[in-house]
């Protein structure tokens, strides 16, 4: 059982925080589609502290997006101590630490995966945050730096130790970034050290992903990352599978080109200028249009609007060409 403050969910599925891609418009169109508890994109520490603009953008959440977690990364345990206080401010229903980015630049200076390195560093650092707020405090993080340095069951103690209510382990080492297969083996020893819930992240692309997930695992929640991006039904999906033991039936065009333009109105709408909501969002396009009849000449038109109107009647042409294909195929 996901129990995390207020929030108690069987089997939950949770939309990780991903860099230039968790935000409203998308935790909100995920929410829509069956996801339970979403997060924001990485918060830098230090960007808060400086009182950033463009950082303190990241913490905006809604009531309609609940329950929703806003994730912060850094190095130095002050900085880490005054940016949740501040988003604590902003009540979100869990403040997240992130001990898992792989990424050099974040990780090869101690902060996300590179807390790894120092688990006695890594507690004191969740434990001052936990004695700082008054929201759950969580941790994401991955089995190990290396495959020579896997300490996942230690490290998941001590962030019991300190106060952190719930743990998502991603099950690859930070060596190998999205390389490899992740090790799910991790997640049963981790439960049997820790009284906390734990959820399973990591290579999870399809809801049968999900499910072997959880029956593998044990885990009390499956976090979805990468899988979303490309496919954000995958909530709505696992969970039918989840509840029926039946696949779904494909999602078709109609509502892949429906929920596209839903996704933009939604990013428009929280954005300062249309264009900063419709450029960003052209990498959004094939996943929407994966394995539709001439997906490709349609996404080279998509790249050239920086308005709504335009790209609306491109999807929307679309969609009746598509139509009028299948009218014809089943009229022979």
């Amino acid at each position: 059982m996901f129990k995390v403050g207020d929030i108690e969910i069987k089997n939950a599925l949770l939309l990780a925080p991903m860099e230039d891609v968790t935000d409203i418009g998308y935790r909100k169109l995920c929410k829509e589609l069956g996801a339970d508890v979403v997060y924001t994109e990485f918060v830098n520490s230090d960007g808060l502290i400086r009182n950033n603009k463009k950082t303190f953008k990241k913490l905006e959440i809604t009531e309609e997006e609940r329950p929703v977690g806003i994730q912060i990364y850094g190095q130095d345990i002050d900085a880490m101590v005054g940016a949740a206080k501040i988003a604590n401010e902003r009540k979100p229903d869990i403040i997240d630490i992130n001990a898992g980015c792989w990424v050099k630049k974040v990780a090869n200076r101690g902060a996300g995966a590179g807390l790894l390195k120092d688990p006695p560093y890594m507690q004191k650092m969740v434990e001052e945050i936990v004695k700082s707020v008054d929201r759950p405090v969580t941790v994401k993080t991955r089995i190990g730096w290396d495959s020579d340095s896997i300490m996942i069951e230690e490290v998941a103690k001590r962030m019991e130790d300190a106060g952190a209510v719930q743990l998502t382990v991603h099950c690859r080492t930070r060596q190998q970034g999205h390389s490899g297969d992740p090790d799910f083996r991790w997640i049963p020893r981790i439960k049997e050290v820790v009284d906390i819930p734990v959820a399973v992240n990591g290579g999870i692309f399809t809801a049968q992903d999900v499910k072997n997930a959880f029956e593998e695992t044990g885990a009390d929640a499956v976090m979805i990352a990468r899988g979303a991006i490309q496919h954000p039904w995958i909530f709505r999906e696992a969970k039918e599978l989840l509840e029926t033991g039946n696949l779904p039936e494909d999602v078709s065009f109609e509502e892949r080109i429906d929920t596209a333009l839903r996704h933009l109105r939604y990013e428009i709408e929280v954005k300062d200028l249309e264009r900063q909501a419709v450029i960003p969002f052209r990498k959004y396009y094939s996943g929407y249009l994966k394995g539709l009849y001439g997906a490709s000449k349609v996404r080279q038109s998509l790249m050239v609007p920086v308005e709504y109107e335009p790209i609306e009647e491109i999807l929307l042409n679309y969609k009746a060409d598509l139509s009028k294909q299948v009218e014809l195929q089943d009229a022979e």
